[in-house]
């Protein structure tokens, strides 16, 4: 082994105990969402690690909306971010939601309400690829209420999501 590939192996494995939240630590399924949450007393971020099977595993959440990216009525399948922060404890800051090409947005902790935006892993039934949005796909139900179709919340509407970071309300 290169001498470079065995320090970047072990700072991996140093790393390991601060990662969690996988159900399976073992399995050969991708990561598909990454949550840090940020401490403000300069404590070690807690990272939590999510693939589909962990995201599933939360409540499911189905909605049919029109959105401004298709045609027609699409219907959508994931979590709702207010299960999601709900099963990590977070109940103030901001969601600071990044793509896979490093779109970034803030959302606030107060926006992930019931009947609102999820994160959804499926579109018309189906998973999601990269080409299409996904895996992972911040949709809100612009079809329920005008407040949903504006250009703010429209930018919020991240596709590919990647990660979440949880900024304290003291940062």
């Amino acid at each position: 082994m290169k001498p470079w590939k065995s320090v970047l192996a072990a700072a991996l494995f140093a790393l390991l105990p601060v990662i969690s939240g996988a159900t399976d630590p073992g399995s050969d399924a991708p990561i598909l969402l990454e949550v840090e949450v940020q401490s403000i007393a300069g404590q070690q971020a807690e990272v939590t690690l999510f693939r589909l099977a962990d995201l599933k595993a939360l409540p499911v959440v189905r909605f049919e909306t029109n959105t401004i990216w298709t045609q027609g009525v699409q219907r959508f399948t994931g979590v709702s971010l207010a299960a999601l922060t709900r099963h990590l404890g977070i109940t103030d800051g901001t969601l600071v939601l990044q793509a896979v090409n490093d779109y970034i947005v803030k959302f606030p902790v107060s926006g992930a309400v019931e009947g609102g935006p999820i994160i959804a892993y499926e579109h018309n039934d189906a998973p999601m690829s990269r080409r299409n949005k996904g895996p992972l796909w911040i949709v809100f139900p612009y079809d329920s209420d005008r407040d949903y179709q504006t250009a703010e919340i429209f930018a919020m509407s991240v596709w590919q999501l990647i990660r979440i970071t949880v900024e304290p309300v003291n940062q």
